[in-house]
């Protein structure tokens, strides 16, 4: 069974810090954010005491206006941290399970990473025609890394965030994959890889002309150069907003769902009920989301390798 997606127990006393719903939500959807604030930036304290900065400062922001403020530069570190955190998880584990592989029976660890390996390398024989050894640990990779950043939407919104407060950490997302700045720095990765196999396959002259010469006739080449070049920048940018999106929304009905605990009994259990049936669809949506974005890998790394005439 799905966790519930409240802290029942906590919920009461985390929404009474807040003075409306809206703040409730706003805390929840804020990154813990480090970045540098410019001089002369006017800094306010929850007492409302301002303290004007006297030099470029390095810190972590105190709200979303000096999130903002940081630029471009600053770091979503509650993203870094736990993207990191999970890769590191996926090593251990399947790492784990290659030290303990035997020709024997196999144990519950190595019968399920055999299962996914075997499911990767069937998508990636059935969708990609060429010969890369790169291809299937990358597909690998990205399915299960994927999966964890996504599955970490299954844990009680308030838990970890409240347990953070106590230890004075103001903003704490634990989503890697509803920040915008993991998805597009998957699917750019994605984007260059195809990139350089499209150009080394084809040579810069061949990877040119697939652009500029096709599917009109050549004395069309700017217009054929529009669409193609329209095509290739819209494959990383709906590989990550689709990511970005679903996991968003998904997040953001479970956070709705439990503004419901702070109105009442009945409220509270017809909101557990509701959350409960979100919680076990959502398994499916976190599931399917690391699937398209792996297929979509294998996909246009084959597009990359072939040439088309």
């Amino acid at each position: 069974m799905p966790p519930s997606k409240t802290h029942f127990e906590k919920f009461d006393t985390m929404a009474s810090d807040y003075a409306s719903s809206s703040e409730y939500i706003k805390h929840h959807l804020q990154n813990l954010t480090y970045g540098q604030l410019p001089a002369g930036y006017e800094r306010q304290d929850h007492a409302g005491n301002v303290e004007v900065l006297q030099q470029a400062t390095w810190t972590v922001a105190h709200n979303a206006a000096e999130a903002k403020a940081m630029g471009f530069w600053a770091i979503n570190l509650d993203s870094m941290i736990f993207s990191i955190g999970l890769g590191v998880l996926f090593l251990f584990f399947f790492n784990l399970a290659a030290k303990r592989a035997s020709a024997g029976v196999p144990g519950g660890l190595q019968n399920f990473v055999e299962w996914i390996v075997e499911f990767i390398d069937g998508a990636v024989r059935g969708s990609f025609s060429h010969r890369n050894a790169l291809v299937a640990p990358l597909a690998l990779t990205v399915f299960v890394w994927i999966f964890l950043l996504n599955l970490m939407d299954l844990i009680p919104v308030d838990w970890i965030p409240y347990a953070a407060s106590l230890a004075g950490v103001p903003y704490l997302k634990i989503v890697p994959s509803t920040d915008p700045n993991v998805t597009f720095g998957l699917s750019l990765s994605i984007f260059f890889l195809v990139l350089y196999y499209s150009v080394k396959m084809k040579g810069p002259g061949g990877f040119f002309a697939e652009l500029a010469f096709q599917p009109f006739p050549k004395w069309l080449f700017p217009v054929n150069l529009l669409l193609e070049g329209v095509g290739l920048i819209a494959k990383p940018i709906s590989l990550a907003l689709r990511l970005f999106g679903n996991m968003y929304a998904g997040e953001m009905i479970f956070i709705l769902i439990a503004l419901m605990f702070g109105g009442g009994s009945i409220m509270a259990a017809f909101g557990g009920a509701l959350q409960w049936a979100w919680a076990v669809f959502h398994i499916l949506i976190i599931t399917l989301q690391a699937f398209i974005f792996m297929t979509l890998t294998i996909v246009y790394l084959d597009m990359a390798h072939s040439e088309h005439h």
